[in-house]
């Protein structure tokens, strides 16, 4: 994918003019934050040492998420395209490009606010190496997040991991402002915690009251069945380069990037019949397999799909945390 050799090759650079274990101080910093519950008044990346240091840990999982959560959100949206698409807090772009890599045969404009100038000025290096002309041009505007903002209008508008760096009245003041400025429709990822799901669900439940369509995860608008203490989320996996090793640590080449989010839209699933929506690990058992869905009808469920049920025992080994279910060519 292009996005994952052009970080590579720019933040390399980068990261070498930093003093020695000055990357892997930011990044330790950085984790504390995302991981925490303070909400910020102020850009958590301060200076380009933070923003090298975020691009490497955190645009690859950023862009896997958001790319993930597309590309669910596109399955069911039919022909749907957007032709202005909208970075809220985006930071360095990396919901920019996976718009782009969702849309790469579109003619798209994307333009990516944040109030950190570090951030923005690093995402304009990143962008100009890129194969999308969605990304060489954006436009990259300085722009506080609060009460006050006024976002322009998009087709799509994105908040990928922000709303968790807001205080609760910015943060509903700023999922308010994107139902508003969203022509078509918002897109809300955060982290996969109990928190950050606790997030996607306030602002799920502002965009449904302010009449939107819930096209993923949830198959259904109704209210969610997943309560406190449980949480909804998924996961993406992303490889990790030598870059990535190298600030976070770790032997493995990959790692699973667990995300909440929330797609929804001014019109309705192009397809009517909204699939399941599977929420756990299937688990594979001798002849069967057991799938815990989130469906339309029942709100939580398990499923047991047998070897005596051919064709459908077979796609259910197949299935993966995350996917729609039944099949598409089941549900035929």
């Amino acid at each position: 994918m292009t996005f994952v050799y052009s970080l590579q090759s720019a933040l390399a650079g980068l990261l070498d003019g930093l003093p020695p274990g000055r990357a892997t101080q930011a990044v330790d910093r950085l984790i504390a934050t995302y991981r925490g519950r303070t909400p910020s008044s102020t850009p958590i990346l301060r200076d380009r040492s933070d923003v090298a240091a975020y691009a490497a840990y955190r645009m690859p999982a950023t862009h896997a998420a958001v790319g993930a959560a597309l590309a669910e959100f596109r399955a069911r949206a039919g022909e749907w395209a957007p032709a202005s698409h909208l970075d809220v807090g985006g930071g360095t772009g990396a919901a920019t490009w996976a718009v782009a890599d969702a849309w790469e045969d579109g003619t798209h404009t994307s333009t990516v606010l944040d109030w950190s100038d570090a951030a923005l000025s690093l995402g304009r290096e990143l962008a100009a190496d890129s194969e999308y002309a969605a990304v060489r041009d954006a436009r990259w505007q300085k722009t506080p997040l609060g009460s006050g903002a006024r976002l322009p209008e998009a087709d799509l508008v994105t908040l990928s991991y922000v709303i968790g760096e807001l205080t609760g009245p910015d943060r509903d003041a700023v999922v308010a402002e994107a139902a508003r400025a969203a022509r078509g429709a918002v897109l809300v990822v955060e982290p996969g915690t109990p928190d950050g799901y606790a997030r996607v669900l306030a602002a799920r439940e502002r965009l449904v009251a302010d009449g939107f369509h819930v096209l993923a995860p949830c198959p259904h608008d109704g209210t969610c069945p997943v309560q406190a203490p449980d949480w909804c989320h998924f996961a993406a996996r992303v490889a990790r380069t030598s870059l990535h090793r190298q600030v976070k640590g770790g032997s493995l080449p990959y790692e699973d990037e667990k995300f909440s989010y929330v797609a929804a839209a001014r019109f309705p699933a192009a397809r009517a019949g909204a699939p399941d929506r599977v929420v756990r690990h299937p688990q594979i058992r001798k002849g069967q397999v057991l799938i815990d869905l989130c469906t339309v009808e029942d709100g939580l469920r398990r499923d047991t799909v047998t070897k005596r049920q051919g064709p459908l025992y077979r796609a259910a080994r197949d299935v993966a945390w995350g996917d729609a279910w039944p099949p598409e060519a089941e549900q035929e």
